[in-house]
């Protein structure tokens, strides 16, 4: 079988993607994947074919990129909608010539879903976040500003719908592609008990397989406690919360290790005590195997390794997509929400982390999660699904 595979640019999408393909690779199948030169490395690696989108990019100004990075949701689907019709002469002669079997595409990646959609060829959906329909996108308690980015932003992407019809692309609204329908074939990289509103998505067309990690034997917490604090790849340039954590934590008998991203230079956190550590980049899994507490922002990705590990965790979202994951991960007691005030504040920030320290429930929670999530199909059942719609 030969799958046509499409991804955005973000190491939360593309990751969750990686063993899928690897299982799908080891059994014969050929796997074309549309991906950007950061990931060339990790998908080569799994056995697929790359096909390197970085050239068909559209530019940006200086106020889009600031926009992308704030995650304007208007800027995404602008971007991505120009996206299409600069890749459609591409990918056409690549569906011509190669004649794939079945596309998986992203569910923010349009360009994915609108080749499906063109060329009527069976497509599945690989959802790395919650999978939402009417009743859990009212999960997602998103500010006054993203919904006014949305809701203004409107009309901006209708425009760009209507200059791709000309190249075959069909597509009433922007809705229409933005939002996932009943039965649009989709799987979910976490487990039914994780997913808010699970009962309103049936079992035929969504699969709930887990998250696909790289697994780590979980090492024995001896000596002081490790405190792991990252927000993430995308809204992670807040040395202020750093610089409030390391002052929270400086005399305690702790160690902590803060994972800051490429957003700032670690240097201007200024000198730091003898139990605290700064990286730009660490094996996530690793340490997390060794971690007592995980400080995260609640990217689904994230929020899930620590489940996987079962460390409890420390709950700091800041989207709207985020506050619905670290909901999630509360209401399943796996960790405790840390507001704004606290993470401002040295003294109620120390008090957060060392509660949630010695917190009996949400450690017993994590590893409720542990449990239910490595009890899931995952990249085998993942595949199993793919070979499914393909055939």
């Amino acid at each position: 079988m030969r799958i046509l595979w499409f991804c955005i640019p973000a190491y939360g999408h593309t990751n969750p993607t990686i063993e899928v393909v690897r299982e799908l690779t080891r059994r014969g199948h050929e796997v074309r994947y549309y991906s950007f030169e950061e990931f060339r490395d990790k998908i080569e690696g799994a056995g697929a074919d790359f096909v390197s989108c970085d050239s068909y990019l559209p530019a940006v100004d200086a106020k889009t990129e600031r926009k992308l990075r704030e995650v304007s949701t208007t800027e995404m689907s602008v971007i991505s909608f120009r996206t299409v019709g600069i890749l459609d002469p591409v990918i056409s002669q690549d569906i011509e010539t190669w004649r794939p079997d079945v596309v998986v595409t992203d569910s923010a990646c349009f360009w994915g879903k609108l080749t499906a959609l063109k060329f009527g060829l069976p497509w599945v959906c690989s959802t790395t976040t919650f999978a939402f329909n009417k009743n859990s996108a009212q999960y997602m308690q998103q500010s006054v500003s993203e919904i006014a980015d949305m809701v203004f932003g409107l009309p901006r992407m209708n425009r760009e719908i209507r200059k791709l019809r000309p190249l075959g692309y069909h597509v009433k609204s922007a809705l229409d592609i933005v939002q996932n329908k009943p039965d649009d074939n989709t799987i979910v990289y976490t487990s039914r008990t994780f997913q808010p509103c699970a009962e309103t998505f049936d079992e035929t067309h969504y699969r709930f397989v887990g998250p696909s990690v790289r697994d780590v034997e979980p090492r024995a917490k001896d000596g002081r406690p490790l405190v792991f604090a990252s927000l993430g790849t995308v809204i992670n340039d807040r040395p202020d919360f750093y610089r409030t954590l390391i002052e929270a934590l400086r005399d305690e008998d702790v160690d902590l290790l803060i994972s800051c991203g490429k957003a700032f230079d670690p240097a201007v956190l200024g000198d730091l005590p003898s139990n605290v550590r700064v990286e730009h980049y660490v094996d996530q899994m690793e340490v997390l195997s060794r971690t007592s507490l995980f400080v995260t922002h609640c990217g689904m990705n994230s929020a899930s390794e620590g489940m996987w590990m079962a460390v409890p965790e420390l709950l700091f979202p800041l989207t709207g997509e985020q506050r619905a994951v670290a909901r999630r991960v509360a209401e399943v007691g796996a960790g405790t929400l840390l507001d704004e005030g606290d993470a401002k504040d040295s003294m109620r920030l120390k008090a957060a982390v060392l509660s949630a320290l010695v917190d009996e429930g949400i450690s017993a929670g994590a590893a409720r999660m542990r449990d239910d999530l490595r009890s899931c199909a995952g990249p085998i059942g993942a595949a199993d699904f793919i070979e499914q719609v393909g055939t």
